[in-house]
């Protein structure tokens, strides 16, 4: 082995030094990463929200079977394009009948069913005993999780198809809840009053959920800009042009911002900067998924058909899995396995490390809801109107 000599002694303890702080600087950095990620991802028995947690990573806790089987159906009375929450052993799950249900994780009973006055597209939000749910008759609606009694009704001037978020009030006590409307507006509402607390309005449509973290709410809409905003005030930080419009939710870790947009491209911004670090474009086809970012990967879906992995430092291309359809649901990576639905009617388990298909289940209907993963179980809506639910049997 080839050894570094120095003519002065000093010299070598000053390059010795220099090497431990920066091995000591990187493993705070690689820590810090761990530590964001493990806070974000939620307890092995819960998926209280759209992707888990806050900053909707994606990321689920503890262990899928080897092959999961369908341990229970719920028929609804239309299409089910809400993504699940589960919380107590409870799923909470929106349908196009217009209701919120709450169903039995065990053996998929009915508990309650919650009726408003439009679609249920949004995914529900699970806080202490609140469900808190938007819906196509232009409200934001929070029930008791216990029985599905409304508690408050928020309106809106359009329908919300997005999953309201949540973050502890800046200004201490009370939880606020976060959510996008076809309204053009992001409404920071009280969880406990339903009483505004501030009004954001944008350029365009609200799709997706607004993601959270370090005092900022991040989110992108039709009017193709990434909105940054103070969550204490509720006022612009920092607007970046995305180039196209934004369908899906966005992906916070740290100051980085990970999402898709209608012109083919996947990006990666610093929002502290306001510049993209990063794109990805592959074929010609638009991203509606919302990422799943671990520690050094991005996982998204695209209408190409495929599901994408690329690395998260620098965007390039680690694989990339190809269904029968267009991939709108978002992945959820639990460990080393990736889930995810496809417009060709098929449920999907594959290898986070190369791509490769582990396990599929054909249920028929398409699915573009996204997947729920708790207690070592997935639960998922189809558009054939149905909640399906997997795990060990």
């Amino acid at each position: 082995m080839r050894t570094h000599s120095f003519p002065n002694p000093g010299v070598g303890d000053r390059f010795r030094r220099r090497r431990e702080a920066t091995f000591a600087a990187l493993a705070t950095i690689l820590l810090t990463a761990a530590a964001a990620h493990a806070a974000e991802t939620p307890p092995v028995d819960a998926w209280p929200m759209f992707r888990g947690g806050p900053a909707l990573l994606g990321l689920a806790t503890g262990k899928l079977p080897e092959k999961p089987a369908l341990l229970w159906s719920f028929k609804t009375g239309g299409p089910v394009l809400s993504s699940a929450a589960i919380v107590g052993g409870r799923v909470f799950v929106g349908s196009d009948d217009g209701s919120l249900y709450a169903l039995n994780l065990a053996d998929g009973k009915k508990l309650w069913a919650f009726k408003t006055d439009g679609p249920v597209e949004s995914s529900p939000l699970v806080l202490g005993e609140r469900v808190f749910v938007g819906s196509n008759d232009n409200a934001l609606h929070a029930v008791g999780a216990a029985d599905g009694k409304q508690l408050w009704k928020y309106p809106t001037d359009d329908k919300i198809l997005g999953a309201p978020n949540w973050v502890k009030s800046p200004k201490g006590g009370a939880d606020w809840i976060l959510v996008g409307s076809y309204d053009f507006k992001l409404h920071c509402v009280d969880a406990g009053t339903g009483k505004s607390n501030w009004v954001y309005e944008t350029g365009n449509y609200i799709n997706g959920s607004p993601a959270v973290a370090k005092g900022k709410t991040v989110f992108g809409g039709c009017d193709a800009i990434l909105h940054v905003i103070s969550l204490a005030t509720g006022e612009k930080v920092k607007e970046v042009e995305a180039g196209a419009y934004i369908a899906g939710s966005v992906a916070l870790d740290g100051d980085r911002a990970y999402f898709g947009h209608y012109e083919n491209e996947f990006l990666c911004i610093d929002i502290a900067k306001g510049e993209k670090v990063w794109t990805f474009k592959d074929r010609n086809f638009p991203y509606f998924s919302s990422p799943a970012v671990t520690a050094d990967k991005v996982v998204f879906g695209g209408r190409d058909k495929r599901l994408h992995c690329v690395t998260k430092a620098d965007g390039k291309s680690l694989w990339a899995f190809t269904t029968r359809g267009k991939v709108d649901s978002s992945p959820v990576v639990v460990g080393d396995r990736v889930v995810v639905g496809s417009d060709d009617g098929r449920l999907y388990i594959v290898s986070l490390a190369d791509g490769q298909e582990l396990w599929s289940y054909e249920i028929g209907g398409a699915i573009s809801a996204s997947p729920a993963v708790a207690d070592g179980k997935i639960v998922i809506g189809s558009e054939d109107g149905s909640v399906y639910c997997f795990g060990a049997k």
